[in-house]
């Protein structure tokens, strides 16, 4: 029995590699290649790799294949390891008045963090934005016309970059030639047809003479010389400063193509950091939702793969992401935040037939999402192209400049591959902020059969000009069920469906929107949606915006309260004409008696008139994570 014992010790030993700071396995490109070598030896089974305390600087990407299936990285019980991409600068000395510099001899960087803070890369206008001259640059390549002497001679063919915002979009490129006299900066690329806004708003990064306020940095390339200058307060000398090496941290690199796939692979409770982001020499242009932007961590052909209770920040581009092939993988209880794109990305924009290479069934869950698109303003929290059947439920997702979830990408009726997503108990807040258009809480393209949009909290969504909507059905978007939800503070309106067929909205409450309450946009010859049973309650706009002409979609069994007690207009008409010509069949105005609408609680009182009608009371007491994140 004792000899049996001391087997399944010696198994059990030999299934788990420690890597510590301290050694012998200092690494986890070692980790990794002592369990292949293992694994070759003949050894089957799951392999533990658990990491001690410490920070792990990452020489190159660590890149796990199918052989590296079968694994758990985990933390040491207590331990946060921290798994970096970058790499430290040292060695600042006083320059120039308030400045500081330091030899960056190496790999080139585009991102600085000064302990533990993002620092601003060299910007002008230091606060808010120049704006174009005139309607949207149509010119190839993109020729920008500017005001005054906001761009300058000297920055032609050098480091800087202009960003400008379009809408939903944005550019990044370098300038070219800059024509004094007309007052005209030539770039690099050509805009694509969707980056149109007149007098849009741009600024400029990375020029030298734009480091000129504290917290800003700029490197130059020639000397490899960074200039710092710190916020009140630092001391460089004591400062951790680190720059990213590298933009990608891990790589899981199946071959979905061959059927070949990594498989239960598990990240838990470790913390990755210090990513960088990428930019072809010429810039880009992006047609939506951050599509240039990279991600730390990247899986292609990953099949139920995880990530729990770990942490990615301060990096350049999304934090995650499951691409072609990746079916039935997990992120769970992470922490995601100060990201220059989005959270997490699954699928791609193309469709396959063949199954080894969809993107389905893949669960987000439990994570706490904050503070991105720092570098790439039009990412999304949680981006769901091609890919269906996904559950991305119990979220909290914040403080972002476009859209929080994004689910389909086909525009209009052609065939996808986005159905049956479950979007439900995530807690939308603060999106937008006023920086880009045409955008919203939760945003849908496409015919999604079976995606069900239920008990979310979204709220305080601020879009630039247009589109600041709560939950936004866009081109196509059709055959969804959107229920339970509460959508309140909306720039533009809490509901907007532009165009689709057939969506049934059912028991939500729609509160204290702003310009609109609800929108519908395009008329077609098919119902665009049933309304029913909602609550709709608001202190200053209209009741219905954009385009309600024809018959073509249903509303019956709502309650509509103005508090201003002014009567409410339906598309120019009063409640009994609005009636008469079909409308809201035994739907009332009245107030619901909310329990404290003034303080966003939306219970309803037992002698609501709304439960009367059969209004179900919505329970938001299990929204947002079951878990606290990155723990």
């Amino acid at each position: 029995m004792r000899a049996c014992l001391l087997l399944l010790a010696s198994t059990l030993a030999a299934q788990t590699i420690v890597v510590s700071p301290a050694g012998p396995v200092k690494t986890l490109a070692e980790a990794r290649d002592a369990a292949r070598a293992r694994r070759r030896a003949g050894s089957t089974g799951n392999v533990t790799i658990r990491i001690g305390d410490g920070v792990y600087f990452l020489a190159e990407t660590l890149v796990l294949t199918p052989e590296d299936s079968n694994t758990t990285w985990e933390a040491a019980p207590g331990a946060r390891p921290l798994i970096s991409g970058g790499r430290v600068i040292s060695g600042w000395k006083k320059a120039q008045g308030a400045r500081w510099a330091a030899d960056a001899t190496g790999p080139e960087f585009r991102q600085l963090f000064v302990s533990g803070r993002r620092a601003q890369r060299a910007r002008t206008p230091n606060f808010g934005f120049y704006r174009i001259d005139g309607p949207s640059p149509r010119d190839k390549p993109l020729q920008l016309r500017y005001r005054g002497g906001d761009i300058k001679k000297e920055w032609e063919g050098g480091d800087a970059e202009v960003i400008a915002l379009f809408a939903w979009a944005d550019i990044r490129m370098p300038i070219v030639k800059v024509d004094e006299a007309a007052r005209l900066a030539t770039l690099t690329l050509d805009p694509r047809p969707s980056n149109q806004e007149a007098d849009a708003r741009y600024f400029v990064e990375n020029a030298p003479d734009a480091l000129d306020m504290a917290g800003e940095w700029y490197l130059d390339r020639k000397t490899h010389t960074v200039t710092y200058w710190p916020v009140a307060g630092e001391n460089m000398p004591a400062e951790q400063v680190i720059a990213p090496v590298l933009v990608q941290l891990v790589r899981l690199e199946g071959r979905p193509e061959a059927g070949e796939f990594v498989r239960n692979v598990t990240f838990r409770g470790l913390q990755f950091a210090h990513a960088d982001w990428s930019m072809d020499p010429k810039g880009y242009a992006d047609t939506q939702a951050a599509t240039p932007a990279p991600a730390a961590i990247e899986a292609t052909g990953a099949v139920e793969c995880k990530l729990e209770r770990c942490t990615v920040a301060h990096s350049g581009g999304y934090a995650i992401a499951f691409g072609r092939g990746s079916k039935r993988n997990q992120v769970q209880a992470c922490e995601l935040f100060d990201l220059g794109g989005g959270g997490i990305k699954l699928g791609e924009a193309g469709q396959s037939p063949n199954d080894n290479l969809q993107n389905y069934e893949n669960v987000i869950a439990d994570n706490h999402i904050h503070h991105l698109g720092l570098v790439y303003a039009p990412a999304v929290g949680v981006w769901a192209l091609q890919s269906g059947r996904n559950q991305i439920v119990h979220n909290h997702i914040h403080d972002l400049f476009y859209t929080a979830i994004s689910v389909g990408w086909t525009w209009g009726y052609a065939a996808n591959q986005s159905k049956g997503n479950i979007i439900e108990y995530n807690h939308l807040h603060d999106i937008g902020k006023e920086m880009l258009s045409d955008m919203g809480g939760i945003y849908t393209l496409g015919e999604q059969p079976g995606t069900r949009i239920r008990n979310n909290l979204i709220h305080d969504i601020a879009s630039f000009t247009y589109g600041g909507w709560g939950i936004y059905p866009d081109e196509g978007s059709s055959d969804m069920l959107i229920e339970n939800n509460i959508v309140y503070h909306c720039k533009s309106a809490g509901f907007h469906q532009h165009y689709g067929r057939e969506n049934l909205v059912r028991n939500n409450v729609w509160a204290f929107n702003r310009e609109n309450q609800l929108m519908r946009t395009r008329v077609e010859p098919h119902v665009s949606f049933i309304f029913e049973r909602n609550i709709v309650y608001f202190d200053e706009g209209r009741l219905l915006g954009s385009n309600w002409t024809g018959d073509k979609f249903t509303m019956k069994g709502n309650l509509y309260f103005d508090t201003r007690g002014t009567g409410i207009r339906f598309a120019g008409m009063s409640f009994d004409e609005w009636k008469a010509s079909g409308q809201d069949k035994d739907s009332v105005i009245a107030d619901p008696l909310f329990v404290n609408a003034g303080n966003f609680d939306f219970r309803l009182r037992p002698e609501s008139p709304a439960l009367k009608m059969g209004f179900q009371q919505i329970d938001m007491s299990t929204v947002g994570p079951r878990v606290a994140a990155g723990q």
